[in-house]
């Protein structure tokens, strides 16, 4: 019964929820007229129960590394300046993942879990620094490839309300992130760091498991929309495609630009000691991660393209309300707004960007952008802060970001119309 609500939320087809599916034919088109076989079928792997297991996991992933810097470090005998090339590994290794998903993206789910798994595990085994950095890397590149392939998968599958789809899953990435530190502030008391590793390394272990188990009863097939990306051909041209590679870039800066210096904001406009300084930005990714099945439910009644505006109008707002706060009530109030108007952005945004059918590998590069966003804005944000004596100069970054987000959005929403 769950699992029939989950498909009825995000709008899966009856057909489909029964097992009978719509095979393609030999140029890779499917005719529901031609082709809908009248028996029941194994769904294709990844089935939706997998693939959700799958956005949980790759937000745990993803979010593993910052919490257990400090033991990394202490255990290696790691410099800060030592330390600071493990994030960039990841860092590295999750971008190319998304750059270089498979043309049929249901492998690179597959193929990405095994990488995962298999880097966490000898990343717990590895005994210094260079050997940290591959396997990380490795490992990062298969959780880059889960990412891209999973929204790929998720969006080209379930077209009723592909944005209400796309925006309920990132919300188990959303969780999964929340998880991962919360995890390692439980479990590292009680247990050696490698341990932990490996029990993390299995839960990506028992998603490749699962996906061969499923892949062997049933014939990979591309999801609709994705066959122009099994022919090579590209479906989005390059003016388009730099423009959604731009885009993409922005959320990715401007998220990033709160998780990294939303702490320090607080510490030093707020006037709180550093554990509640640190509990504002839990609170705003508590306030994103509940955006997103809020968002979810929301667009099953109201246009994706009204929702986005209004979401990104609210950004812009409440970032410039930002710069005026200096309590820390009034910080933690913003903080809060923020997360909230910023969990539907980038489901939704990708979900339009689907629309105009992106082949997967274009796709996965698009995703791949907002690494490097996140990764340049709060370096930069650092840079002004230093040169300017002010953090609060430095934010006027990601208000510019935020502007640019919303203008572009304008761009966007005329392209799906």
């Amino acid at each position: 019964m769950r699992t029939r609500a989950f498909s009825l939320l995000l709008g899966i087809p009856e057909e489909e929820r029964s097992g009978v599916f719509i095979a393609e034919n030999a140029h890779g088109s499917g005719s529901p007229a031609r082709h809908l076989q009248g028996k029941r079928a194994t769904a294709h792997a990844p089935s939706l129960p997998l693939l959700a297991y799958g956005f949980l996991l790759t937000g745990l992933g993803t979010a593993l590394l910052g919490p257990i810097l400090p033991l990394l470090a202490a255990s290696h005998h790691l410099s800060d300046a030592s330390v600071g090339l493990l994030p960039l590994a990841q860092f590295l290794g999750a971008t190319v993942g998304g750059m270089t998903v498979f043309r049929r993206p249901q492998y690179s789910f597959g193929v990405g879990a095994f990488a995962a798994a298999a880097g966490l595990a000898l990343f717990a085994m590895s005994p210094a620094l260079p050997m940290l950095m591959a396997v990380l890397f490795g490992g990062a590149w298969g959780i880059g490839q889960m990412i891209a392939s999973s929204n790929v998968i998720a969006g080209s599958r379930y077209t009723q309300n592909r944005a209400s789809a796309l925006t309920l899953l990132n919300a188990l990435f959303s969780v999964g992130a929340l998880l991962s530190p919360l995890f390692a502030f439980w479990l590292t008391p009680h247990m050696a760091l490698r341990s932990m590793l490996l029990g993390f390394a299995a839960l990506f272990a028992i998603a490749a498991l699962f996906f061969a188990f499923e892949r062997s009863r049933s014939a990979i097939a591309l999801p609709d929309g994705t066959s122009s990306g099994a022919s090579g051909a590209p479906s989005v041209g390059l003016p388009l495609f730099l423009f959604f590679t731009l885009l993409l870039a922005l959320y990715g800066a401007y998220e990033s630009s709160f998780n990294v210096w939303l702490t320090t904001y607080m510490l030093r406009y707020g006037g709180r000691s550093l554990s509640e300084s640190q509990a504002v930005t839990s609170a705003f990714w508590i306030a994103l991660a509940c955006a997103r099945p809020l968002s979810s439910a929301v667009l099953l009644r109201l246009k994706d393209t009204l929702l986005l505006r209004l979401a990104l109008v609210v950004l812009v707002i409440s970032t410039l309300a930002l710069l005026f706060a200096h309590t820390a009530v009034e910080i933690t109030a913003v903080a809060v707004i923020l997360g909230l108007s910023l969990g539907p952005v980038f489901p939704v945004t990708f979900a339009l960007i689907l629309g105009r059918k992106p082949s997967p590998r274009q796709a996965g590069v698009i995703i791949a952008a907002s690494g490097l966003g996140a990764a340049l804005l709060p370096w930069f944000m650092g840079v002004v802060s230093r040169q300017a004596s002010s953090l609060r100069t430095a934010f006027l970054l990601p208000l510019a970001v935020a502007v640019g987000l919303l203008l572009f959005s304008f761009r966007l929403t005329r392209s799906s119309e």
